[in-house]
């Protein structure tokens, strides 16, 4: 086991967290990590079934004596997003994470971790490996490609599951017990631009960096910096007083992620060059004292680059500046009805140049069905104002919360005789899986759980150590008693 995973309890646990770290898993690419449930599941002695995506299903009979208790099912996804700092030299499909232990928190060497969703797919596999444990009959579904828009969950088939209960192990935050989540669209926009030769001799690179990032719904409401839209500011005011031609605008990297880094390589003259470097050092500045706590490190750099051969024709580059800049991010309402909670937001999330082709990436989410389809009819209104075409994908439903549900009412017994109090019930502004899935169960009751995981979606995501021993004496414990 890795050196920063010993001694750890449960060790159960830890062992198959510690082989799933060295298993690339990025969404779509998830095969060898199925490779590697599917061993555990034959050396169970256990079988299982897979779908034509590949989500993967298994059962395991009751623990003597426990035959007539409701049969429940455990869920986690096999997939994790893969964002790592710029300069560090990982390649996420096939180096294994490098796990750092710092005190009570696990994190990586300049990557994502993949906690999300490892810590829930580990104890899933723990519990499915047990002989000790005084559980009812069980299910586990090993989905794929969530972190992508839950397309796994998606193409999960109806028909399959049998159980009662539905514990999906990917909620974040400890001492809660998860009972609905938003739902969710990606909004795509397009626009062909024409290229041409570019006027000016001096090639510079605009770099934005050092922003926080985060879960595009977790962390929507923080106040924190949108990579691309600063880019998109700075493009703006730079093509207005700096005469800049725009070769290239690269920015984000998920639709489920708050860019932290994006960049501009840019063309101009010389007798322009210092009227640049001024607005990069003013535009610095306004953004240090507009973000101030929320995003204290954020940097935007102008440096040299390689010569361009060609660049963006001035309508296209104003079009694109002016969008960038002017694109909505952040929360656009907040719950009536649970305190704290976000409604609906919008995330501007990527942003590539390829092939003559500008596209940006946008998604929007919402407890409401109408408030999400209008924050996207919004955003898709702006980006065709500004002559781009657009289309929606990827739309998942969301979850309404059933407080009052016989689950929860069991569940939070076992959290009070466990910790001394009951859990705290909330819900969820990002998608899960267990929306999209118990759409297609009519009346399973649904609820999800997990260890305190920390800026999921980041190189600074970190889970707790202790935090996951007790999300498992939590889960066990569940399951003796349900």
């Amino acid at each position: 086991m890795t050196s920063a995973l010993q001694g750890l309890q449960p060790s159960r646990l830890w062992k198959h967290f510690d082989a799933l770290a060295a298993i690339p898993r990025a969404s779509t690419k998830e095969a060898a990590a199925r490779e590697y449930v599917l061993a555990k599941v034959k050396q169970a002695g256990l079988e299982a079934v897979q779908d034509k995506v590949g989500n993967t299903v298994v059962r395991k009979p009751a623990h003597k004596g426990r035959e007539n208790a409701p049969m429940a099912l455990l869920q986690g996804h096999l997939d994790m997003v893969c964002e790592k700092n710029e300069g560090t030299a990982h390649n996420f499909d096939s180096d294994p994470i490098k796990i750092v232990r710092d005190g009570d928190w696990l994190k990586a060497d300049g990557t994502t971790l993949g906690s999300d969703n490892g810590v829930g797919v580990a104890a899933a596999l723990a519990v499915m490996e047990s002989d000790d444990i005084a559980h009812g009959p069980l299910e586990f579904a090993f989905t794929i490609d969530e972190e992508r828009g839950l397309l796994g969950a998606t193409e999960f088939p109806g028909g399959v599951l049998k159980s009662k209960y539905f514990f999906n192990l990917d909620n974040e935050e400890k001492g809660t017990l998860c009972i609905g989540c938003s739902g969710g669209v990606n909004t795509t926009a397009t626009r062909k631009v024409a290229l041409t030769k570019p006027k000016g001799d001096q090639t510079f690179r605009i770099k934005v960096s050092g922003l926080k990032g985060g879960h595009s719904g977790v962390d929507i409401h923080q106040g924190r910096g949108n990579a691309i839209r600063i880019l998109g500011r700075v493009l703006q005011r730079a093509l207005s007083e700096a005469g800049i031609e725009i070769a290239d605008v690269q920015g984000g990297s998920a639709r489920n992620a708050i860019p932290r880094e994006a960049s501009a390589v840019v063309v101009t003259d010389a007798a322009h060059e210092k009227q640049l470097r001024a607005v990069v050092n003013e535009m610095q500045s306004e953004f240090q004292s507009d973000l101030g706590g929320f995003d204290p490190a954020v940097q935007i750099a102008l440096e040299k680059n390689a010569p361009a051969t060609q660049v963006l024709a001035p309508d296209d580059a104003r079009r694109a500046g002016d969008l960038l800049a002017s694109l909505h991010h952040g929360v656009l309402a907040m719950s009536p009805d649970i305190a704290g909670l976000v409604q609906t937001s919008t995330n501007l999330a990527t942003v590539s140049l390829k092939d003559g082709t500008l596209e940006i990436g946008s998604s929007q989410r919402s407890a409401i069905a109408s408030s999400k389809d209008a924050a996207a009819r919004m955003i898709a209104t702006v980006c065709r104002l500004a002559g781009f075409e657009t289309g929606q994908s990827a739309a998942y439903p969301g979850w309404k919360p059933e407080p009052n549900s016989e689950i929860v009412q069991k569940l939070q017994s076992v959290h009070k005789d466990l910790f001394g109090q009951p859990a705290k019930l909330i819900a969820m502004h990002a998608g899960l899986e267990c929306g999209v899935i118990g759409e297609k169960y009519p009346g399973m009751q649904m609820i999800s759980f997990g260890p305190q995981i920390e800026n999921p979606h980041s190189p600074n995501e970190r889970v707790q150590i202790s935090s996951v021993e007790s999300f498992w004496n939590f889960l066990t414990t569940t399951l003796e008693r349900i």
